[in-house]
């Protein structure tokens, strides 16, 4: 038996890579302080939890539900983008139930694109993005996201026939890896410029909650005219600590709704009913629960700055997500110096290279262990030396 050409062409699992070698360190008995992964540590809100056992003790949800998902999902997942962005939307032709959007992300290019199509994708990214290419037999072209440009691309950058021959575009605001959020400016810049090459526009909106300095991420569907150019995909993962869960939304263009739910008609019978149910109550209920979590993310945030520039480690703050991006010192690339941290401090971060050419010169580290564990990283990198040790905290 052989692998079809198409499995061949996969790229490598970043994050499988780095699983292995921090379980490799684990099996030592060394005392890893992981903050290379993006799982949330906190647990599902225990509402949200109760209404799954509740509906899960239902006979009822033991049944397939609609292929294309509940109708009081759909109608949740629209009562929610009103209240939260202000935005009005149909729950019958605009938006689709995913099982977890990274699905929706490697579906979306065999949805839209024909074999040997173009897409454009952000560099630094995140990875599996890549999988859709690879796996819709379609070509990619990356834009570069620079410190210089608060890590927003320059749409006028971008080489004219990539922008003639590109048909989808993904972004990702709150940003995997970086941090850097977007504004409504931006997203109507974004409209044109879709308008204006006809291309379709994906907004990974993954990190939508986690904004902070009192600043709520902005949602692309905000901007006039975005639901003629695309669609957002939003994941209840890190909103409410249900990564385990798999479970997310489209919302936005029908046409390119229609093409997910065509999709998963013949990907998928349905998601497990309690799950949507659970998922009611959590797009519909109190948010206090996600106000805490993002409180809880911002005071790590200032924690884990603090501490690193207490070593003279010059970091700038993330305006939104629960990762930091941080600069590697002088000598080292980010994949030598993720495996130095590794070998010398018991510190697991994720190699900037791993997400894209520019990605080279930084690694990303979770804000997702607690404060003293935050700052007993730091500490142990401090001793290693590399950095000129401030006397002033900043």
């Amino acid at each position: 038996m052989e692998y079809s050409e198409r499995l061949k062409k996969l790229p490598v699992q970043f994050f499988a890579t780095l699983v292995e070698k921090v379980s490799r360190a684990i099996a030592e008995g060394r005392d890893i302080i992981n903050l290379g992964q993006g799982n949330p540590d906190q647990p599902t809100p225990s509402h949200i939890v109760k209404a799954l056992q509740t509906a899960a003790e239902n006979p009822d949800t033991h049944k397939y539900s609609p292929f294309r998902g509940m109708p009081e999902l759909k109608n949740a997942a629209a009562s929610f983008y009103k209240k939260q962005y202000g935005v009005d939307v149909d729950p019958l032709t605009e938006v689709a139930i995913l099982f977890g959007t990274k699905a929706g992300l490697v579906e979306l290019p065999m949805c839209l694109l024909n074999e040997g199509d173009l897409m454009l994708l952000p560099d630094p990214g995140y990875p599996d993005y890549l999988s859709g290419a690879a796996l819709s037999n379609t070509k990619y072209q990356t834009f570069p996201l620079k410190a210089q440009n608060d890590f927003l691309p320059d749409y006028n950058a971008i080489p004219e026939e990539y922008t003639e021959a590109a048909k989808l575009m993904y972004l990702n605001y709150p940003n995997n890896p970086t941090g850097a959020t977007a504004n409504r400016a931006f997203f109507e810049e974004t409209v044109a410029f879709a308008k204006k090459h006809n291309i379709a526009v994906l907004h990974d909106f993954a990190y939508g909650a986690i904004g902070f300095d009192g600043k709520k991420p902005v949602s692309f569907l905000e901007a006039e005219g975005a639901k003629e150019v695309g669609v957002e995909m939003y994941t209840l993962s890190k909103t409410y600590n249900m990564a385990g869960w798999r479970i997310g939304f489209a919302i936005g263009n029908p046409v390119i709704i229609e093409s997910l739910n065509l999709i998963q008609d013949h990907l998928y019978v349905s998601l497990f009913p309690a799950v949507q149910k659970a998922a009611v109550t959590a797009l519909t209920g109190n948010q206090q629960c996600v106000e805490d979590s993002v409180l809880l993310y911002e005071q790590r945030r200032n924690t884990f700055i603090k501490a690193c520039r207490r070593i003279g480690w010059q970091v700038e703050a993330p305006a939104g997500s629960f990762f930091a991006w941080l600069p590697v010192p002088d000598g080292f690339t980010s994949e030598a110096f993720a495996d130095y941290l590794l070998e010398e401090a018991d510190v697991a971060v994720a190699a900037g290279k791993g997400f894209g050419k520019y990605g080279e010169g930084y690694v990303r580290v979770g804000l997702l262990v607690d404060e003293e564990r935050l700052i007993e990283a730091v500490n142990r990198i401090g001793k290693l030396n590399l950095f000129q040790s401030s006397l002033v905290e900043k």
